[in-house]
């Protein structure tokens, strides 16, 4: 899982994990700064990366995330899945069209892009925003998962890709 930070990673781990204290939800930004590993069942990881973007955290520390996710990339044998997750209210940042690049450039690796907070937007609003950051990533809509950790919408879904890859 990675994305910017405040994009609700950890909501969203503990969503899908279907439980409320294994990630650590925060309302500061950044707090995330280190690759966080969980194993789930003894059968695989589901691994948080740092949120890139805006942290409250020294411009030193921002400089090596990029470097740690990068190599964690590019360096993870067992990788299959990347979940790319961006917050459906706002357009994809500079950064995340690198994640992105950065996830549709490796081999062996699905791309799967989760689009947080949904249950912020109308149906039609968010019909919109699907539209607008499929034509902005140059995706698919239907590679465009909704989700919500506070309505659990999209976390079945989300569930079946990762099943899907074991």
């Amino acid at each position: 899982m990675v994305g910017r930070s405040n994009v609700g990673k950890s909501s969203l781990i503990n969503a899908v994990l279907h439980r409320k204290g294994i990630a650590r939800v925060s309302q500061t930004p950044g707090k995330t700064q280190a690759i966080q590993f969980y194993l789930i069942n003894e059968k695989f990881y589901l691994v948080d990366l740092p949120g890139y973007g805006y942290a409250k955290v020294p411009k030193s520390v921002l400089r090596t995330w990029g470097d740690l996710i990068r190599g964690y990339l590019e360096e993870a044998e067992d990788l299959r899945l990347i979940f790319l997750l961006l917050d459906v209210r706002r357009e994809p940042a500079e950064q995340d069209l690198t994640m992105h690049e950065w996830a549709r450039a490796l081999t062996d690796v699905d791309e799967r892009i989760v689009l947080t907070k949904s249950d912020k937007l109308s149906n039609n609003q968010l019909a919109t925003q699907r539209r607008e950051i499929a034509r902005t990533l140059e995706v698919d809509d239907a590679q465009l998962i909704a989700a919500s950790a506070v309505t659990k919408k999209g976390i079945d879904e989300i569930r079946r890709e990762i099943v899907a890859r074991l």
